[in-house]
């Protein structure tokens, strides 16, 4: 009988320390994706008062990026002329700013300062477009004023302006 009671307190002892390593593991991976979510959303660049929200968490962002829907974005505290904020963003692997609906910034940018975004007048096509050639949909902006097909275009929360493409602006890149 003694024999038996040993037997059975082995093997209840024995199950519970495999519970309790399998508890620990599982602990151990929680947090481990918990501190790999937070570090896909980056401190944004000083100036910025965008918030990220929160999105798929698919997408690494660089330092200085900010997260957002699966996309990571950069918001310049240096100006640049329109050519030179282009070059920058394609030197990251990104482009100027995209915008492909009206709540793609749930918040709003809100230090008063407009940055070039990728839209310019295409004379051959007779349209706006963005870098990727795509056409700048009436929905976005439904209320802008004539934009001087010369100049390069301004964002600011949801406003957009035209402004000469050799002046100097922040500017959004979208990776």
């Amino acid at each position: 009988m003694a024999a038996f009671q040993n037997n059975l307190w082995s093997l209840i002892s024995g199950t519970l320390a495999v519970v309790c390593l399998l508890l620990m593991a599982t602990l151990g991976v929680l947090l481990k994706n918990s501190f790999a979510t937070e570090s896909i959303q980056p401190t944004p660049s000083p100036g910025s008062t965008i918030e990220p929200q929160e999105g798929c968490g698919c997408c690494p962002c660089k330092e200085k990026w900010i997260g957002y829907r699966c996309n990571c974005y950069f918001f310049s505290n240096e100006e640049k002329t329109w050519a030179e904020s282009r070059d920058f963003c394609a030197s990251h692997n990104s482009s100027l700013l995209r915008l492909e609906s009206k709540d793609e910034f749930n918040s709003r940018i809100s230090d008063g300062r407009y940055y070039w975004i990728g839209l310019t007048y295409n004379k051959r096509r007779g349209a706006w477009l963005w870098e990727d050639g795509s056409a700048l949909s009436r929905d976005l902006f439904p209320l802008f004023s004539p934009l001087n097909p010369q100049n390069c275009i301004l964002y600011d929360s949801d406003t957009i302006w035209d402004e000469d493409c050799g002046k100097k602006h922040g500017f959004i890149c979208k990776q």
